[in-house]
Order: C-alpha cells, then sequence, then structure tokens
C-alpha cells in the first residue's frame, strides 16, 4: 500500500478528512507533512489543537468567519476586522439589518423560486405551469449555493441551511410540487433565528411537511404514525419515546391536512380522534373535535421545551459549529440558554460563538461539499455572472456530483453534518477537480474574476517562487506554509523556493490556477 493509500485510510479524530486533504501535499512529494499533521486517537469532545497547529490561522476573527459564514472572503474579512467580533456578529443576528440587495437581485432571476402556493396554482390554471411541474423547485434549488456564496446575510444563510436539515422535506419531489418553495419562504427563512417553537409549528402546519410525512392523508379511521415518529424522534426529543408514545401521537395530530382543491393546511375536525392522550409527560384530555388543534399545537410547545429537545438541538448546532463531538461542558452550558430563553436562537448561538470551547475548536471540523464549493468561490472573491442562471445551475451539479445537491437528501433527517459521512478518494477527487475548474476559470465560465488572476489574488508580482507561494497561501489559506510544503509546492514546478521569477514565467501566468488549486486541495482549506 502507497502512503497515498494509507494517508487517506487513516482514521482521524475529524472523521478522516484532514487525511484526505493532507493526501493533496502528499502528491506535490512531501509526505513527511502530511502524516506529521494527523490525528490519532482523542478523547470524545476534546480538541486537540496542536495537532492542526500551522494548518489554520490562529486569528480568531477568521476561526468566527469559518464556522458562522459560508467561509472567508475578502470582503468578509476586511468587514469583521472593521467591526470586531462581536459587532459582526450582532450584525448578522439582525439580518433584516443587513443590505443584501446584490443578492435579492441575483435571486430575483429565478422567479419561481419564491412562489406561494396560490401563485403557483394560478399559474397551473392559467397555463404558465404545467401541472405538478417541478420547475419553480429546480429554481429554489438552483438558488441555495447562489445565497451561499453571495449573500451578505451569512449566518442566516447558514442557519436556512441547518434548518432545512433539520427538518429536511426533500426538494425536488412529486408530490410537494407546489407548496416546498412556500415551505422554504414561510418556515425556514421566516424562522431561520426566531424560536424553534415557531418554526417547529409553523412546519408542523405547512402542506409540505404534511405531504412529506403523510399526516395529509391521517384520517380518525386510519392515523398514520409517520410524521408522529418523526416528530419525537428527529425533530425534537429523539429517541426517548415508545411505541405508546408514536401511537398517542398519530391521533392527536389527526385533523392537520392539507386542503386538496386549494392545497393550503386547514385543520379537519372531522378527521380528528378524540380521547385522552399520553405522550412522554404529556397529558391532555383531547375531548372535542373542534378543540383537537389547539391540543396539537399545545403537545408541540411541550415538546419544544422539553429537555431532551433542548439537548438535541443545542447538540446539532454544536456539531454544526464547534466539533463533530461536541464537548460535552459546552452542551450543558447551552441547554441552559435554549430553555432560559424559550427556545430562542439567537442567545444560543450568541453563547455558542462566543465560548471558550468554541475558540478552542479551529481545525475541528471539516468542510463538507456544499460548504467546500461554497467557500471556493468566496475565498477566490470571485462574482456573480452577469446575466443568465446557467452559472446557477453549474454551482448546483458541482455540489450534486461532490454528493450533496442543496436540499436533495432524500430521508427525512437531513443531510450528515460530520467529515465521516465524506471521507471518499472519490468525493476527495470531484472536490479538487471543481477547485482548478473555478480557479482558473474553465467551468462555470462566467464567473466575474479578476482580469490579471496574479495581481488581483496577491498584487504585485513576487520575485521568487517562495515568495509566490507564500503570498498565495497567505491570500487563500490566511497562512504562510511551513519550509516543507513552500519547498513541495515550489517542486511542483521544477524549482526552489529561492529560485528567482521571470517576468513571464508560466507560474505568474498560465500555470498561476495550478498553485491556487494546490493550495485549495490541502487540509488547511478543507478544515474550518
Amino acid at each position: 500500500m502507497t502512503v497515498f493509500e494509507q494517508t487517506l485510510n487513516r482514521r482521524t479524530a475529524i472523521g478522516g478528512a484532514a487525511a484526505a486533504g493532507a493526501a493533496a501535499v502528499l502528491a506535490t512529494g512531501s509526505p513527511a507533512l502530511a502524516d506529521s499533521q494527523l490525528h490519532t486517537a482523542v478523547e470524545p469532545g476534546v480538541v486537540i489543537e496542536e495537532e492542526t497547529a500551522g494548518l489554520l490561522p490562529a486569528d480568531p476573527l477568521l476561526h468566527l468567519l469559518r464556522r458562522a459564514t459560508f467561509g472567508p472572503s475578502p470582503a468578509a474579512i476586511a468587514e469583521i476586522r472593521a467591526l470586531g467580533a462581536d459587532a459582526w456578529l450582532d450584525r448578522q443576528l439582525n439580518p433584516a439589518g443587513i443590505d443584501d440587495s446584490k443578492a435579492d437581485a441575483l435571486i430575483a432571476r429565478l422567479p419561481l423560486c419564491a412562489l406561494s402556493i396560490g401563485e403557483i396554482r394560478a399559474k397551473v390554471a392559467a397555463g404558465a405551469l404545467k401541472q405538478f411541474d417541478w420547475n419553480p423547485m429546480w429554481q429554489l434549488s438552483f438558488a441555495a449555493p447562489v445565497r451561499a456564496i453571495w449573500s451578505e446575510r451569512q449566518l442566516f444563510e447558514v442557519m436556512c441551511d441547518f434548518w432545512s436539515n433539520h427538518l429536511n422535506v426533500t426538494c425536488p419531489s412529486g408530490d410537494v410540487w407546489d407548496s416546498r418553495t412556500d415551505y422554504d419562504r414561510n418556515v425556514i427563512r421566516k424562522y431561520a433565528l426566531g424560536t424553534f417553537a415557531d418554526l417547529l409549528k409553523a412546519s408542523a402546519r405547512h402542506p409540505a411537511m404534511l405531504t412529506y410525512l403523510d399526516n395529509r392523508f391521517s384520517t380518525r379511521l386510519a392515523p398514520n404514525e409517520n410524521y408522529g415518529r418523526e416528530l419525537m424522534e428527529l425533530h425534537t426529543v429523539g429517541l426517548e419515546y415508545a411505541e405508546p408514545d408514536v401511537k398517542d401521537a398519530a391521533k392527536l395530530l389527526t385533523g392537520l391536512t392539507v386542503d386538496n382543491a386549494t392545497g393550503q393546511y386547514r385543520y379537519a375536525a372531522a378527521d380528528h380522534v378524540v380521547g385522552a392522550v399520553k405522550i412522554l409527560g404529556f397529558t391532555h384530555a383531547n375531548a372535542t373535535t373542534t378543540g383537537g388543534e389547539a391540543a396539537a399545537m399545545a403537545f408541540l410547545d411541550y415538546l419544544t421545551m422539553h429537555p431532551a429537545t433542548a439537548r438535541r438541538i443545542v447538540t446539532k448546532l454544536c456539531v454544526r459549529f464547534v466539533a463533530d463531538v461536541p464537548p460535552a461542558t459546552l452542551v450543558t452550558k447551552l441547554v441552559k440558554v435554549y430553555l432560559d430563553n424559550r427556545s430562542a436562537i439567537g442567545p444560543v448561538l450568541r453563547a455558542l460563538f462566543t465560548s471558550a470551547e468554541f475558540a478552542a475548536a479551529a481545525g475541528a471540523k471539516t468542510r463538507t461539499p456544499l460548504e467546500d464549493l461554497a467557500a471556493t468561490v468566496r475565498i477566490l472573491g470571485y462574482g456573480p455572472p452577469p446575466s443568465g442562471t446557467k452559472t446557477y445551475e453549474s454551482l448546483y451539479w458541482m455540489a450534486r456530483n461532490a454528493g450533496q445537491a442543496p436540499l436533495l437528501w432524500g430521508p427525512p433527517n437531513g443531510y450528515p453534518d460530520v467529515a465521516a459521512a465524506w471521507s471518499s478518494p472519490s468525493g476527495l477527487l470531484v472536490r479538487w477537480n471543481f477547485h482548478l475548474s473555478i480557479a482558473a476559470g474553465y467551468w462555470p465560465a462566467d464567473l466575474v474574476k479578476p482580469a490579471d488572476l496574479l495581481t488581483g489574488m496577491i498584487g504585485a508580482r513576487p520575485a521568487t517562487y517562495g515568495a509566490l507561494i507564500d503570498a498565495t497561501a497567505k491570500r487563500l489559506l490566511g497562512v504562510t506554509l511551513g519550509g516543507e510544503q513552500t519547498a513541495a509546492l515550489a517542486g511542483f514546478y521544477g524549482k526552489t523556493p529561492a529560485a528567482p521569477l521571470k517576468y513571464n514565467d508560466p507560474a505568474v501566468g498560465w500555470m498561476y490556477p495550478y498553485l491556487m488549486t494546490m493550495l485549495l486541495n490541502s487540509p488547511n482549506f478543507a478544515l474550518r
């Protein structure tokens, strides 16, 4: 077995992806570097900072950007340095106060992605859309990478992605053809930084979720257990329930359905099962059909404030923002914040991002394919296409080819958010390929990049190969590489770091994107 293969196969504390990223440097001739920076064994929830020393910037501002956004961009770096961490976080937690008109204009090129149920059905009636037309859902899917890359409301977009996975409704899928875009606008995006209580109740009464998890078909004569089970297991308390809880939940949720004529939510009292219920610690007389909806909402409120739900939500937030196995101390602290603030998400995020555990977690997360794609375009500083949506579609297909088409996860549990789920040689190769494709402008071809790539990235042309490599690494990764790394990259050109750069040297011309790509292929970029 080659050193390259051994590196890919080694298990690491961050799920193996650090090893896979290090293989990029192995390919340049420096296996000792990759092997020396791999994790071996650690206690659960412990971050070993020395193992990633030098891989990521020590700057806490860049650490915050790497976690609370889809990746640093030159503009975001300048902004957070000007504002400071606290003011930047305050601004991101109040997305309505951020001018996002540029991103709004980009999304306006996808006019179907924000249509309501009524608007989609009206277009069908007018002949502008076909019955069961998937185009609105496709446009919503194409919008996802655009928002991730170019929205100024970065934390909001990260949380929209988080909740889209937690309360997953696969997109596109046939049964939600008329409701999935409305679900995104009036559930996920409306409550992404609000309270989990409001988010959960909005989801429970939305045609997309009621259709996706079958509650629209649940009746007095045949209660369907699917939504009641997933509501507890995936959306709230986890595996705290027993089968009698599922049966009573299914009965209590009957009547929450969809009007077939309009596609809108309605409560059908005639379909509600009456009779006392006991679900976990929740009890309700559930005595009348007319009171069934209120009883169901009371149950959702109970679930929202259940300690197991608090622990589940904050643990998932910690997995997203801190570590694949988050520190128990942080989870415990955030459970209290969640409960004290009646499920408000903003206070939990503020406490998370200002915690000592977060500060110590640099390098403990690995980017998913979608995060990697968005971070690539963002750190390069490439602008959106001046017109059209072909580039939007190209970005979507790139993410899909890497295994993470936005919103397309099929099961109700949403995309995984740990490194082990994304660590494979084939997936790594796809990422390496799109790094080069984007950096060089091969595909998508109409991203707006500097007329002169070298000066657009680092300014004046350096005098030596070593200086070129160091300046580019500082620009793209935020760190200056070690001597072995710089020498290995110079060796790609058949040079030493001290070798002078000639005016018309290919290294500063057509070969410069290859240097950018090798740096983007490194663990310095794969980690966040």
